[in-house]
């Protein structure tokens, strides 16, 4: 087990690696005005700006900058905010940010999981029946409409016939409604789908028609196998549904003024912010390769069929 944990890391690590190089890379090549505030650009002279970014080591050579770019990460130093918050420090920013997107994620995260995995479980048993074409019916129009028309219609229409505020605010626990809706509306249907799906798989193996014909209860078969054995491909992706979310939350965050991180990648990106634009799609990056990585260890604590261990370990 401990040999596939430290393959499983050191690709991870490989990755994140990657992924430090391409966005360094890419960043480098954008406009140098966005090393600048609008009031600097303004104001110096071709000399100045020259000298300016002589001094933020951007016109080092590129194996330099990276150098000293990964050495400031190990140190907590990312860097300082030039357009949004100037002079200040991304980790600072950081800090202020980073909770109200993981706290309004997991709570969407959870509410997509409580609902959307026993409704796919009642589609399973209800198959052909009034409550698998009402979810299936649901899930299509989750999948067909554009989701930036599904956040538009609940935070304008339902915000307006139940009287709900249509921006967010951190003391007022009502103003949560609209964006958790808004971030788990889709997930509720991809649990639904995906478990129902599995589910009805589950039932029609012969252990289970074996398991019916001994005359086992209906409500044992379904936990005690068919829903522990259809949940297993679901669960390798649960840690990287809630991450998904972070970054599907990029929209959201913006219509109701969330002052998380997904609006901020936006503002930064809108006033080319270089550093923080490269802190934050680091940040993004390096989220996505580790809910890659929790997936592994998830499935193999669900599955007991599942070792994390080659043939031949362990013997």
């Amino acid at each position: 087990m401990t040999r596939y944990l430290l393959s499983k890391l050191g690709q991870a690590v490989v990755t994140i690696v990657l992924v430090v190089l391409v966005v360094f890379t890419l960043l480098r090549f954008m406009p140098t005005a966005g090393y600048f505030s609008k009031e600097q650009y303004k104001s110096m002279n071709d000399a100045e700006k020259t000298a300016y970014l002589r001094n933020l080591g951007v016109l080092d050579p590129m194996p330099v900058q990276l150098k000293n770019f990964v050495v400031g990460l190990f140190h907590g130093d990312l860097g300082r905010s030039i357009t949004l918050y100037p002079n200040m420090e991304i980790s600072n920013v950081m800090a202020e940010k980073i909770p109200y997107s993981l706290l309004l994620n997991f709570i969407s995260w959870f509410t997509a999981a409580i609902i959307g995995m026993p409704l796919g479980i009642a589609m399973a048993k209800n198959k052909s029946g009034i409550v698998d074409g009402l979810g299936t019916f649901y899930v299509v129009v989750i999948r067909a409409v554009p989701s930036i028309i599904i956040h538009f219609f609940i935070q304008v229409f339902l915000s307006k016939w139940f009287d709900l505020p249509m921006l967010f605010y951190m003391d007022q626990p009502i103003s949560w409604l609209l964006p958790i809706l808004s971030m788990s509306i889709g997930s509720i249907a991809g649990y639904a789908t995906w478990l129902r799906r599995y589910v009805v798989d589950e039932e029609n193996k012969d252990y289970i028609k074996f398991a019916r014909v001994k005359g086992l209860p209906g409500n044992f078969i379904m936990w005690r196998h068919v829903f522990r054995n259809a949940i297993v491909p679901i669960a390798i992706n649960i840690p990287s549904d809630f991450l998904l979310m972070l970054s599907g939350s990029l929209v959201i965050e913006s219509m109701y003024a969330i002052p998380g991180t997904g609006g901020l990648l936006i503002k930064s990106i809108t006033a080319m912010d270089n550093p923080m634009v490269q802190v934050l799609v680091l940040l993004y990056g390096a989220l996505s390769v580790f809910g890659v990585f929790l997936g592994d260890i998830v499935v193999s604590l669900v599955d007991p069929r599942i070792k994390l261990v080659k043939k031949g370990e362990g013997r």
